[in-house]
């Protein structure tokens, strides 16, 4: 199948690579610019645009696709179909009916549920027991289009973000692969998700991982399991922040395992009370 794949981050790169590996002809990848990431702020490629030039396909990286110009280019291709996988940027409506088989999009969530751009992350702040991924059809709404596959995943419990992360980039990639010559051979019947059943995520920013002590041990342990490493969890101790990095959870008491403080590395909590043993947690807020 001749296709264009649109994917920026490193969730997308097992689905890149497995479309290379089950003989697709890969005409283009688009990813988004490189960006500056870190403290020192260094320009960086994406994950998706290194995965590519491993496998010498060829990368674009525009800063939008909403103009004509690269709308032009982009049908110049001849593709016959996209596969849009933790791009992070809405494909504009005209482009969607342009390929003869549209555009098919990865989603880590069963949906309708955890639409938008957080899903595992609020997946696993929720204790959810059963998370997932979705294989469906772009349309002009955020994750509303219909479904082609779906496929159910079960975290162990003390899983972190970026271990489900990773079993659901494989699985997504996995399901996909099996997914396209169904749906190119027609037969796969698509299913209209069920609005009133569908729930939103937002953008997650650091604010989010302000830790509310008030709340139930299990309810902070899995906000750090979610938002680790970020945009990460954190609390005031004696006016400096103090990052709670990992924790663990035993007959329902909360126990930090790793934490930084302020200005200093990341430690293990017996290392930090060797340094701080007036430090009490009921000081923080």
């Amino acid at each position: 199948m001749k296709l264009v794949f649109f994917g920026t981050s490193d969730f997308a790169v097992p689905t890149l690579k497995a479309l290379h590996e089950d003989g697709h002809e890969i005409c283009a990848v688009v990813t988004m610019p490189d960006q500056p990431t870190g403290r020192k702020q260094i320009i960086t490629p994406s994950p998706i645009k290194m995965a590519a030039k491993e496998l010498n396909l060829a990368i674009f990286q525009p800063v939008t696709i909403k103009d004509d110009s690269f709308f032009e280019t982009f049908k110049s291709w001849g593709c016959h179909l996209a596969v849009v996988a933790a791009y992070g940027n809405i494909i504009p409506e005209k482009y969607l009916n342009e390929l003869k088989y549209g555009f098919i999009n990865i989603h880590p969530s069963l949906l309708p549920r955890y639409r938008g751009p957080s899903p595992i992350q609020t997946a696993i702040m929720n204790g959810d027991e059963v998370m997932g991924v979705t294989i469906m059809k772009l349309d002009k709404g955020m994750d509303t289009g219909p479904m082609l596959a779906q496929i159910k995943f079960h975290p162990a419990p003390d899983e972190t973000f970026p271990e489900i992360h990773d079993k659901l980039a494989a699985l997504g990639a996995e399901l996909l692969v099996e997914t396209i010559p169904e749906y190119i051979a027609e037969r796969i019947e698509l299913a209209k998700q069920d609005d009133s059943q569908a729930t939103i995520t937002t953008m997650l920013a650091r604010e989010d991982g302000h830790i509310d002590w008030s709340r139930t041990p299990r309810d902070i342990y899995n906000l750090i399991r979610a938002l680790n490493p970020e945009p990460g969890t954190w609390t005031i101790w004696q006016d400096k922040v103090l990052n709670i990095c990992s924790t663990s959870l035993e007959n329902n008491e909360l126990k930090i395992k790793t934490l930084q403080l302020e200005g200093k590395k990341e430690t293990s909590f017996k290392d930090f009370l060797n340094g701080y043993p007036d430090f009490k947690l009921s000081d923080c807020k």
